[in-house]
């Protein structure tokens, strides 16, 4: 089993920046604001050929006793209680603070192996850098600059070596991009506006308390992924921030937060959309379909806190439904509890059929003869004096599944007959929870080449 190192420190010392540098990714959100990151954030990463599991963990505040800073600090502390070791950073520019102290008399009572890293040392002799922190009575204090990589291998070296060295493996860390080529494992991330209840939904899967749920918009801030098996089935589970329009997204790191969240739609093999049924279905709500639509990722929709609604508004909330998002008729829709659980094996499973259809392998000639019957069907229109030809098809790719499709003059074929051939070929191959893309493939006139010119 791979070891794993917690970073831990109070706002701002540079955790997330750390962990970036040791998982050589940009997964953690960056930015000069104190308590930008909330939840545990676990990457793997590697020395050498020494592999290893880093947690990233919110700025840690271990007196508070309610709110937002309560709840991280819960977060923290079973980072802390998972790992093998742990990595306390401190800040070189700031000096040993009384919040430093509190930490690491904590950290010494938890009894777990403990390394004491000076972070943003750059500029300073090692032995000035680290003076002060002596005082902790953590051991030898390690210099490092977490942003320009100064002494970083020396740091995690030490600690491997206490948490008991490190796996040797060959293979390098898997990335989102990967996931998306092993049909073993289904990426799912949890999208919706802020407050619509996707930290609950993740931590009621899992079945523990993973990610902060806490009744205020924003609280999730980066994209989180956490690894999760049942009945056999793999998945990572990726909880994003919610997205509100445009208009009010005002700081710089909520930017930073859309823009993870836009990355893990791309980066997912399913993508679970969850909407409020205690508010009505907003425009916002149909902006992010659409870019899920147009990222041609499978989806399950989710109608959450069905629970606190009443008939009336549970009515009204299935008119706004198939009014506003009719162009999501190929998604399964479930009207769901987070909180109580109602309703979430239901999207589980529509979330397996989804990706099953997201992969499926379409034969050529099944895909020839059921093209052959929609234009029996339905022929496409003429542009003037001529009649696009659809000939033959076959699969052009997964995930969305895309039908190319050959023929003669296909330019002049109208989007209205390419959405009729798209739900054409999803009826007839019964795929549920996914896009299907349609591309046409016009063969060249063999005789243009070869034919005299006219004088």
């Amino acid at each position: 089993m791979l070891p794993t190192i917690a970073l831990v420190g109070r706002p701002n010392v540079g955790k997330s920046t750390l962990f970036n540098r040791l998982t050589k990714s940009r997964a953690a959100l960056v930015a000069d604001v104190p308590g930008l990151t909330r939840d545990r954030h676990y990457g793997r990463a590697r020395l050498g050929e020494r592999t290893y599991f880093v947690v990233d963990t919110g700025g840690f505040e271990p007196k508070a006793t309610s709110g937002i800073l309560h709840a991280m600090a819960r977060q923290t502390r079973q980072a802390i209680a998972e790992a093998d070791v742990v990595v306390l950073l401190v800040d070189a520019r700031d000096g040993l603070t009384p919040q430093d102290a509190v930490i690491a008399d904590l950290l010494r009572r938890a009894g777990r192996p403990l390394v004491l890293a000076v972070n943003k040392s750059e500029g300073r002799s090692s032995d000035r850098a680290v003076a002060e922190f002596h005082e902790l009575g953590l051991g030898e204090p390690v210099a490092i600059s977490a942003a320009h990589g100064e002494n970083v291998n020396a740091l995690v070296e030490h600690a491997l070596d206490l948490a008991g060295g490190g796996a040797d493996e060959v293979e390098a860390p898997a990335s989102p991009a990967a996931d998306r080529e092993r049909p073993d494992t289904i990426r799912v991330a949890f999208v919706g506006r802020p407050n619509v209840g996707k930290s609950t939904l993740v931590n009621t899967i899992l079945g523990e308390e993973r990610m902060i749920a806490f009744d205020e918009p924003g609280t999730t801030r980066d994209a989180i992924d956490v690894d999760f098996e049942s009945g056999g089935q793999k998945y990572t589970l990726v909880d994003t921030a919610g997205i509100r329009r445009r208009g009010k997204v005002f700081e710089a790191v909520e930017k930073f937060s859309v823009i993870k969240t836009l990355q893990a739609i791309e980066d997912a093999h399913v993508v679970v959309l969850l909407l409020d049924a205690l508010h009505t279905i907003t425009e916002q709500d149909a902006h992010l379909a659409g870019h899920i639509l147009d990222a041609g990722r499978a989806l399950v929709v989710a109608i959450n806190k069905w629970d606190a609604a009443s008939v009336e508004v549970r009515a009204q909330a299935k008119r706004d439904y198939e009014r506003k998002l009719s162009f999501l008729a190929f998604a399964p829709c479930h009207t769901i509890s987070a909180r109580d659980g109602a309703g979430v094996a239901a999207v589980l499973k529509s979330v397996r059929e989804a990706f099953a259809a997201a992969m499926v392998k379409l034969p050529t000639p099944r895909l020839t003869r059921t093209l052959q019957l929609a234009v029996e069907r339905q022929q496409p229109p003429r542009a003037g004096l001529v009649r696009p030809k659809l000939r033959y098809a076959h699969q052009g790719g997964v995930n969305p599944p895309l039908v190319v499709i050959h023929g003669t003059a296909l330019r002049h074929i109208p989007d209205a007959y390419r959405r009729y051939l798209e739900r054409f070929f999803a009826e007839a191959f019964q795929l549920r929870g996914t896009p299907l893309r349609i591309q046409f493939k016009a063969g060249s006139n063999p005789y243009v080449e070869s034919s005299p010119r006219r004088r």
